[in-house]
């Protein structure tokens, strides 16, 4: 540390076992992989508690197997999408190269794009809405991208542009050898936290509109790596296009329009109705014990519970109504 200016020495190798016995193959814990675990990991805590809610669109017991989803889903996507919008024709002759993860080369709107069909086939496979899973899981995805940002950090890459001299991280890999915007960490900052921030708060007081979790995601991420891309240095193999624009900007841009556009179609969309007054209103006896069995709540001080049983009384559902009485509604 010299002032202001730090001079990056971190490690990205956090356990090294050797190599394999053919093709030198290393084996080793990386810090950049065990961002990627501890992310998934997290994921896998807070989807738990989500899927106890009563009107959550995943049950607990699915969280183990969405979650298995998504981690192909991040993992494929990332790499084929590094490989098509990054890597170039030299993966498309030796395709083989595409298995060399340990080298390096994830991407994040390739990940993106994989979570989107992982997304799309689970709720095909599991009959549950697509708008409906992305709200459940979305909101913590900026977490994974935090932790994923502090990884690239540690490896020492995707590093900025040159400050003023006066401050900025000193790259082991930089031939010049200059402070530069520790541009990764203002990404852990905007596209992990601000984010995050964002979202937890619209979960809170937004519960109901279907499909703003993934928008406001898509809209705010757009927003930030376009405006991140200014002081970071472009892929090296890439560089500019047309002089300024990188590549991620070209990538990112189109986010911020499909987010906006979804954003505005979300806001008209019909409110989500939770599923106890829905089934109470349709008078689903089934459905309403199946919901209060599985802890839906309705004690006299919820609304959720109130209104339950008011649109059963006003249908006639007396049959209802008993059932919310008993487990504690009040008119």
């Amino acid at each position: 540390m010299n002032g202001w200016i730090y001079t990056h020495q971190l490690d990205p190798i956090l356990v090294r076992f050797g190599e394999l016995p053919f093709g030198g193959i290393p084996i080793q814990v990386t810090w950049y992989g065990s961002m990627y675990a501890l992310g998934f990991l997290l994921f896998y805590g807070l989807a738990i508690r989500t899927a106890r809610w009563p009107d959550s669109a995943v049950k607990e017991i699915e969280v183990g197997n969405l979650l298995l989803y998504i981690i192909v889903g991040v993992v494929v996507g990332a790499r084929i999408g590094w490989v098509v919008f990054y890597g170039g024709l030299p993966y498309f002759f030796e395709p083989l190269r595409i298995l060399e993860t340990w080298k390096g080369g994830m991407s994040f709107h390739g990940g993106f794009l994989g979570i989107v069909i992982a997304y799309w086939i689970y709720s095909r496979v599991h009959d549950t809405a697509f708008l409906d899973l992305a709200d459940f899981s979305v909101t913590w995805a900026p977490l994974g991208l935090f932790f994923g940002r502090i990884g690239n950090f540690i490896n020492g890459e995707l590093y900025g542009k040159p400050t003023n001299g006066t401050w900025g991280v000193i790259f082991p890999d930089d031939p010049q050898r200059l402070p530069r915007h520790p541009s990764q960490l203002y990404e852990a900052a905007l596209e992990g936290l601000l984010i995050f921030g964002v979202l937890i708060l619209l979960r809170f007081r937004a519960p109901n509109v279907r499909g703003i979790q993934p928008a406001v995601f898509i809209l705010l991420y757009g927003i930030v790596r376009t405006a991140v891309e200014f002081v970071r240095l472009p892929d090296r193999e890439i560089g500019y296009t047309l002089g300024f624009i990188t590549r991620g900007q070209m990538l990112s841009v189109p986010m911020v329009i499909v987010g906006l556009v979804w954003l505005i179609v979300a806001l008209r969309l019909p409110r989500r109705i939770p599923r106890l007054i829905a089934a109470a209103a349709e008078g689903n006896t089934k459905r309403v014990r199946a919901l209060l069995n599985d802890g839906a709540d309705v004690n006299a001080r919820d609304t959720q519970g109130r209104t339950a049983l008011a649109r059963a009384a006003e249908r006639g559902h007396n049959q209802i109504a008993k059932l919310l009485e008993k487990a504690g509604a009040a008119k």
